[in-house]
């Protein structure tokens, strides 16, 4: 089956269902205290599943203790041209080329608005990026796109993600060189904190796994120097070496970001230095690449506080995040 199609039948499921799943207890409570947050436990679910906040509520059914919704743009955005989402079983591993494709931050900050925080319950991330007709060489415009988006979701959010580490929207990933980046970061936590005047909001960014050590290292002195609550550890790659899939199936692929099993050891070696570089002054979430609890696990003693998955859910199936939760007990 058509890997998009498939989503979209699971997502009409969840939507189905959601009265009973939304009313579930989490399972496997562990609770991690985080960026002055209770987190049910240390599992979440990466975006990119629900990008217009509309089934995240149900997903505690199955396990998770935080859900990441988004990418949420200020404008809404079709996306690149269909098909633009691959999978490579043989590699455990996803391709995808999606471009942000959503409803636009003002519907989705609509949808969310009714949302009742619960001591100890779900906790929910926004993850947010450029517009595409946004030029990523005109900061102003830059920070103008992401303040639309912060003003409207920041209110919602329990915390909010800068993502400029996407390879799937042109240009984005010039925005993580530190001189773009850091004024860009500071913009939107002025804007947080105008926008939300009852509580702070931790502020993150979402790194991508092709950064070198020097700039990894970079981005944590940033964040530090700016007071941001944490880094997200890593997004998709534009690499595909050491792959076992067929070459020519791999090429049929096309361009995209690749998730799944291949960034394990990428993913984990960033957070470790992450960690190495700011001690316990910042949250980690590690996300990329974790596969099997054991990978979970690794994530953890690499110094991640927290781990996000998303293309082990694929293929592991629903039960398979309470698998992680065993070894993460």
């Amino acid at each position: 089956m058509d890997a998009e199609k498939a989503h979209h039948l699971t997502y009409d499921a969840l939507k189905a269902g959601g009265p009973v799943l939304t009313r579930a207890r989490i399972p496997g409570r562990a609770p991690v205290e985080a960026m002055g947050l209770t987190f049910p436990n240390r599992l979440g679910l990466a975006p990119g599943f629900d990008k217009t906040a509309e089934v995240y509520d149900r997903m505690g059914a199955f396990g998770f203790g935080h859900v990441e919704i988004g990418t949420v743009t200020a404008l809404p955005q079709p996306g690149n041209p269909k098909p633009r989402l691959f999978r490579l079983p043989d590699d455990r591993a996803v391709v995808n080329r999606m471009g942000f494709n959503n409803d636009g931050a003002e519907t989705v900050a609509r949808r969310l608005a009714g949302r009742r925080r619960k001591p100890g319950g779900l906790v929910l991330g926004v993850n947010i990026g450029k517009s595409k007709v946004v030029p990523d060489d005109d900061q102003a415009a830059v920070e103008a796109d992401y303040e639309t988006s912060t003003r409207l979701l920041a209110p919602h959010a329990d915390y909010l993600v800068v993502n400029v580490s996407s390879p799937n929207t042109p240009g984005l990933r010039n925005l993580q060189a530190v001189e773009k980046l850091a004024p860009l970061l500071a913009h939107v936590r002025r804007t947080t904190d105008e926008a939300v005047t009852d509580r702070r909001v931790p502020l993150l960014v979402k790194i991508a796994p092709d950064l070198s050590d020097e700039d990894v290292l970079a981005v944590a002195d940033m964040a530090l120097d700016l007071g941001l609550s944490g880094v997200i550890a890593t997004n998709t790659t534009i690499s595909r070496d050491g792959l076992r899939s067929d070459p020519a199936k791999v090429e049929a692929c096309g361009a995209g970001g690749l998730s799944g099993a291949p960034l394990r050891e990428r993913s984990t070696e960033v957070v470790r230095l992450l960690r190495g570089r700011v001690g316990d002054r910042l949250t980690l979430i590690g996300v990329g690449g974790i596969s099997t609890p054991a990978d979970a696990r690794e994530r953890i003693d690499a110094g991640a506080d927290l781990v996000q998955v998303y293309s082990g859910l694929i293929y592991g199936g629903p039960g398979w995040p309470k698998q992680v939760l065993k070894a993460l007990r």
